[in-house]
């Protein structure tokens, strides 16, 4: 996702706000009129909810959303990062969940758990060809309570039990790796949400004082968020200019340029993507590889073109709908036209990785590819 903050002058969000109150009274007047209604009970707010859903569905735009109340509330959850949980990054796996990564001084830490640990089961129920979300909503819980993972380390199996607690997950985390001698920062990204520039800033920092002398930009499935977040990340490498550029049906052009403060350009940087790389991640991307600050290794990244900004509407809900385009700072428009997937933008370095071996093979290629470029 890459949205921008709702501004109440925008006319464009004016009239939707006016839609939405208007869809909003229908509903009201037509559970007040059971004569116009099907018989039986009616529930005006599941009625104005399945009529201002039908209105965005009609759009045919793929980004564009109806959040009822309910939803809204969990859409915003996603933005903060305090969670109840064990503390574990994690991928499918056929027997379970596989572990890609830790966080420090979370309960998973202290329980032992390491990157590649497979969970495969939680209490009595096996995880195995069960979905990613079913099998990490039988490990979250309310903090203070106990879950007992069956484990898989290499080929031993072993149980560990486990007290969830309140989280604060970190979006931007960062470690030393060495390729032939060189030290090299490998830092990664997850979503766009509010602070994420700082704690990545923060991270970057890091890295350098340990005496890291190239950098890796791990934005593999990140699907983005915040344009201003998007803007300040890419100012971390890129010291002045044009990071990105944004036009809509009723709004002017409007260019955003670079923040300084950006980190020394002698510093190779690397970025890593994949084609779960979009929105705000795409545009930071774009404007490394554009501004001729990085060379981007991976695959095609997903190739969406256009944001959306969202308008609380009174009913606790929220519109999130498409309102114009991003371009990168060559003037590249990232989607196929309009709301259509695009082709995205084309690595660098192409490299892939399979999920199911160990050996991450489009980092080692990442690795290989900005350590050459030490001087």
């Amino acid at each position: 996702m890459f949205a921008t903050r709702s501004r109440n002058t925008s006319p464009v969000r004016a009239g939707l706000a006016v839609l939405a109150l208007l869809l909003l009274g229908l509903g009201i007047w037509l559970g007040g009129h059971p004569g116009w209604l099907p018989p039986g009970p009616v529930n005006t707010n599941q009625l104005v909810d399945k009529g201002i859903a039908s209105a965005v569905a009609s759009l045919d735009d793929p980004y564009s959303h109806y959040f009822n109340s309910t939803d809204y509330h969990a859409f915003l959850k996603q933005s903060n990062p305090h969670l109840s949980g064990i503390g574990v990054d994690v991928l499918p796996d056929p027997r379970g969940l596989r572990v890609v990564d830790v966080f420090p001084g979370s309960p998973a830490a202290g329980a032992g758990l390491r990157r590649d640990d497979v969970i495969v089961r939680v209490g009595p129920t096996s995880l195995a060809n069960r979905s990613a979300d079913f099998a990490s909503g039988l490990i979250k819980g309310p903090a203070g309570t106990r879950v007992m993972l069956t484990v898989l380390t290499g080929s031993r199996s072993h149980v560990v039990r486990i007290t969830r607690k309140n989280l604060v997950v970190p979006v931007a985390s960062g470690h030393i790796v060495t390729y032939h001698g060189i030290k090299i920062g490998d830092v990664q990204l997850t979503s766009f949400t509010d602070g994420a520039s700082a704690e990545l800033r923060n991270q970057v920092d890091q890295v350098l004082h340990r005496g890291a002398r190239a950098l890796i930009l791990d934005l593999r499935e990140n699907g983005g968020g915040l344009l201003n977040e998007a803007v300040n990340v890419a100012s971390i490498f890129i010291p002045d200019g044009t990071i990105v550029s944004t036009a809509g049906r009723s709004q002017p052009r409007q260019v955003y340029l670079a923040k300084g403060g950006a980190i020394s350009g002698s510093i190779p940087v690397v970025v890593l993507v994949d084609h779960g790389t979009a929105s705000a991640a795409e545009i930071v991307t774009g404007a490394l590889q554009d501004r001729h600050r990085a060379r981007v290794v991976g695959t095609h990244t997903y190739g969406k073109g256009v944001f959306q900004e969202i308008q609380p509407l009174p009913n606790g809900g929220a519109l999130d709908l498409t309102v114009g385009q991003y371009f990168t700072p060559s003037g590249h428009n990232l989607g196929g036209g309009g709301v259509r997937e695009g082709a995205g933008i084309k690595p660098n370095v192409y490299a892939v990785s399979d999920l199911h071996s160990r050996v991450d093979a489009a980092l080692a290629t990442a690795e290989r590819t900005v350590a050459a470029e030490v001087k």
